[in-house]
């Protein structure tokens, strides 16, 4: 498999030549525009209202790069009505088009309303032009998070196009899909089909909404969710209180297996941004701003999701069920939680404090509602070409277990200390290392953090926080410190950005 080094240098390189040349994508034809005909494409969510501290176009290139280079053929730009929407959606949509990526617009009904049609379909009409537009043949394709009860027709009509629309809308909500194109599925994580974590008499799996909408729409197109995690912690410090963790610990694995058996029209992965509910893909320091959850994003890398990606992606788009033809170096992808789940941090978490206002039932205190979902394990993916032996060492407690060619998982139960990592094979060393991070005996900033830590051996690029995205890391803190290795935000630092308002992408409730 090409190294995401090595295809951005590859992708830059091909934008850099004479337009009369054709340069050959790694990952086949992916960029250009195409009908719905049912070839196999890969979307990703992509938060527009976090980006607010960017001033150009090329602010954007390296996540349009990084996203082209692995496979994904369009970004769904999710908008609110933030006053600085529309700059940064151009921002976004010139550098698309500079780096050969598609894109559409994703509308986000936290902020938008049922009965702002017109509107809706005003922007798609002004977007819709722009080169980078992601069409299926004249039609400009449009999705949402949310929206039950728009007019479609009213859209459609004030979009002056026959909209290619393919909106999260519900089958449970009694919507009428006969005016849609396709349908989008946000829920990504198992849940009790009320937006919180499973419960013993209420567990509502991925494949159980893969159902329902594949039944709701018919023949019609299916936008299957794809996600790494989920986790929110944030308190009375901001308006937009919540925590809850959904069941995530091998999601990222096992969805991409069932991915690959169920073969949906598109794929949507969620989210390359969206650091506030902690299922990001994208790297830390692609430059965003600070809606409140650097506490428990500081110090916490997931770009080893995004590379453990790269052979399931080739293998959905060639219709393959077995990632392992399309691996061809051998890489080790691990994630663990920063601590045990019973590690006592009321003293100093952020949500032990009331809330004026809780009538979205978003909000719990302390541990993050679902906690007792998670295990308390380092979770290991191997990428092979040929099979092996993986030791997995944490605190010096060792496991070493027999890993066969393609993709396997594996486990090591949690304790505080190191956690490391080797591969042999005949008896020979092939790959090793120690991940950055260990398992803690503290709370990290003082939290309850059940985001992880990802890695990979060969290790990657270092990725870490730029001063915009830290800039509230102290607001509603009880600790002096933060970061997983008690880092301290400087005055300088925390006074760069001045507080905005920021939206932040919500899960529906049933």
């Amino acid at each position: 498999m090409w190294s995401i080094k090595a295809v951005i240098r590859a992708v830059v390189t091909a934008a850099l030549l004479p337009t009369t040349l054709a340069v050959p994508s790694p990952f086949g034809n992916g960029m250009t525009v195409r009908q719905d005909n049912g070839e196999r494409m890969v979307f990703c969510h992509y938060m527009i209202g976090v980006l607010y501290v960017r001033t150009s176009s090329a602010d954007y290139d390296d996540d349009m790069q990084r996203a082209k280079a692995i496979g994904i053929d369009a970004l769904a730009f999710n908008i609110g009505v933030d006053p600085y929407t529309d700059q940064q959606l151009g921002y976004a949509y010139e550098s698309a088009e500079r780096n050969g990526m598609k894109a559409f617009i994703s509308f986000d009904f936290n902020w938008y309303h049922t009965d702002q049609a017109v509107a809706v379909g005003q922007m798609i009409a002004k977007y819709g032009s722009q080169p980078a537009q992601l069409k299926f043949g004249d039609r400009i394709v449009a999705s949402s998070f949310a929206g039950d009860g728009l007019d479609v027709a009213a859209m459609r009509t004030a979009a002056g196009n026959d909209v290619w629309f393919a909106p999260n809308f519900h089958p449970e909500m009694g919507t009428d899909f006969s005016v849609l194109d396709g349908a989008l599925n946000w829920l990504a994580w198992p849940n009790d089909g009320n937006n919180k974590a499973p419960k013993p008499d209420a567990n509502v799996t991925v494949q159980d909404g893969d159902n329902a909408y594949l039944a709701a729409l018919g023949d019609k197109a299916y936008i299957a969710p794809v996600s790494p995690w989920f986790f929110t912690h944030f308190g009375p410090e901001v308006p937009y209180s919540k925590n809850w963790v959904f069941p995530s610990d091998t999601l990222w694995y096992d969805r991409w297996q069932e991915i690959l058996e169920l073969q949906p029209s598109y794929l949507e992965i969620i989210t390359w941004n969206d650091y506030g509910e902690s299922h990001y893909i994208g790297r830390l320091d692609s430059s965003h701003g600070d809606d409140g959850s650097s506490k428990w994003v500081y110090g916490f890398p997931h770009d080893a999701f995004l590379d453990m990606a790269v052979p399931f992606i080739a293998a959905y788009k060639a219709g393959a069920s077995d990632p392992a033809p399309y691996i061809t170096e051998d890489k080790i992808v691990y994630w663990f939680r920063p601590t045990l789940k019973d590690l006592d941090c009321d003293a100093t978490d952020t949500t032990l404090v009331d809330i004026p206002d809780n009538s979205s039932g978003n909000y719990f205190k302390g541990r993050p509602n679902g906690w007792e979902t998670m295990k308390d394990e380092v979770f290991v993916v191997t990428l092979l070409t040929e099979a092996a032996s993986l030791t997995m060492s944490v605190d010096g407690n060792s496991a070493t277990v027999d890993v066969p060619a393609g993709a396997a998982i594996n486990s090591i139960g949690m304790t505080p200390g190191s956690v490391s990592f080797s591969l042999s094979r005949g008896g020979t060393t092939v790959l090793e290392g120690t991940s950055p991070m260990k398992i803690l005996d503290h709370c990290p900033c003082g939290i309850y953090n059940f985001n992880p830590y990802s890695g990979t051996i060969p290790a990657g690029e270092v990725d870490e926080l730029l001063p915009a995205g830290y800039s509230s890391i102290y607001n509603g803190l009880h600790v002096s410190t933060c970061g997983p290795t008690g880092f301290k935000v400087t005055a300088a630092a925390n006074a760069q950005i001045p507080d905005q308002v920021v939206h932040v992408q919500a899960t529906p409730t049933a």
